[in-house]
């Protein structure tokens, strides 16, 4: 009970002292009197949301051998090899894992690590795996059979959108049908893109697969794959979330054909005419709007026009005008903008997954998509593992602690795990005199 008391004094403390005076009141503009509402808020909300645990149990709930363990069961199931010179697939994996945690290269990790292949030596074991469909059909497996429960047979909120790995120098015959254009990013109008599809759940946020784009592929086709990759879960779409990118007559056309519920933002197109002539007043309102295409015809639209305020983010004042194409999406005007951020869930999972994704520059599409899909493994195994093993069921919902075992933590444990069977090189020695 003193704790709770405690911990009550403190929040209230922390009101007090971040709440500006009445004379810092009069010195301050309106705007900059919500900026620290808003960040009072956020700490206090923090604060009241985060568990912090007064005493931890006398067995662990979690170690670094039991979290390398189930990473390569993951890998072991799906992802078969065959080997040579004395080493074992476990060996492989364990040197990529090590690799994916340290967000190194491979090289660099043979030559850091006792009794393991070189670098050149994993590069032949892994050109084994050359055809393109099936290391795919493989590596969604291993995504989809570490989830946590609930997340199958159940009807969710998905996101879908394109991640676009940079791309240089002349393509091969091998790499030529992968390489994607798009605008110019990071100097380069050439990518590697792959296709995900994200499941928007509280404490369950988890990529449950992964489609490498080729490049005679249309956008329809890439989300009709990704869809079907739910069927063997039997994952339910409540409502579909997609990029402004998909904002095309085709995919609007196959997805009202399919009556999935979505939402997407619209491209605002137009001088006077086009979609800006729907930007019209300063309430939200729903309108209906037709989509040509000289190519694919047109399609009739449900449009939503949202009027939100700026309030002074990022230095701006007045109206902000965002319209979104909507198909069976029952939510409030007000509302859908809320529900939309959702959707940048996915663009967190790409951020994270840099974090555990292996360095390499080779241009091999089959190993880039591994080194890609090795990553948001990764990821879903940290949601598993919090969902399983570091949280615990009580009054009001499951407790998940994620202070207690954060992405970098596991990371850490992967690589610590994998150092303890093969040791670190830790002194360097010259070539002998003749």
């Amino acid at each position: 009970m003193e704790t709770i008391v405690q911990h009550a004094q403190g929040l209230v403390y922390s009101l007090l002292c971040l709440m500006p005076s009445v004379y810092q009141k009069a010195s301050l503009s309106r705007s900059q009197i919500d900026q620290e509402r808003g960040r009072v808020r956020l700490k206090v909300m923090n604060q009241a949301m985060t568990t912090y645990p007064t005493s931890l149990s006398p067995a662990p709930a979690l170690t670094d051998e039991a979290t390398l363990e189930t990473a390569l069961d993951c890998l072991l199931e799906h992802l078969p090899i065959e080997m040579e010179g004395g080493y074992t697939p476990r060996d492989l994996f364990a040197i990529l894992l090590r690799a994916a945690s340290r967000n190194d290269r491979i090289e660099h990790t043979s030559q850091r690590l006792e009794g393991v292949p070189s670098g050149n030596g994993i590069r032949y074991h892994l050109d084994k795996l050359d055809d393109m469909a099936t290391v795919e059909r493989r590596l969604n497996g291993a995504l989809q059979s570490r989830i946590p429960p609930k997340i199958c047979k159940g009807k969710h909120r998905i996101a879908i959108d394109l991640h676009l790995i940079p791309y240089y120098g002349t393509p091969t015959d091998a790499e030529a049908p992968y390489i994607y254009r798009s605008q110019a990013k990071a100097g380069t109008t050439s990518f590697f893109a792959y296709a995900t599809v994200y499941v928007i759940c509280r404490n369950k946020r988890i990529t449950l697969g992964i489609h490498a784009v080729h490049r005679q592929e249309t956008l329809v086709a890439n989300v009709t794959v990704l869809l079907a990759m739910l069927s063997p879960l039997r994952v339910r779409v409540k409502r579909l979330y997609l990029d402004r990118g998909f904002y095309s007559v085709p995919v609007i056309r196959w997805l009202k054909a399919l009556n999935i519920p979505f939402l997407m933002p619209a491209v605002i197109r137009g001088k006077t005419g086009g979609t800006r002539q729907l930007l019209v007043g300063r309430t939200s309102y729903a309108t209906t709007y037709t989509l040509t295409s000289p190519q694919y015809g047109s399609v009739n639209c449900q449009m939503r026009v949202v009027c939100t305020y700026h309030k002074g983010f990022k230095g701006k004042h007045g109206i902000q005008s965002t319209l979104y194409v909507v198909h069976r999406v029952t939510v409030a005007l007000h509302q859908l903008h809320a529900h939309y951020k959702d959707r940048f869930g996915i663009e967190t999972s790409y951020r994270i997954k840099n974090h555990c994704r292996i360095r390499t520059s080779s241009k091999n599409p089959v190993t880039g998509l591994l080194f890609v899909a090795l990553a948001f493994i990764l990821v879903n195994l940290w949601v598993y593992l919090l969902w399983c093993f570091v949280s615990r069921t009580q009054r009001g919902g499951r407790v998940v602690y994620r202070e207690l075992f954060t992405l970098k933590t596991m990371l850490e444990f992967l690589s610590h795990a994998v150092e303890r069977h093969f040791p670190v090189i830790t002194a360097v020695y010259l070539p002998a005199l003749e």
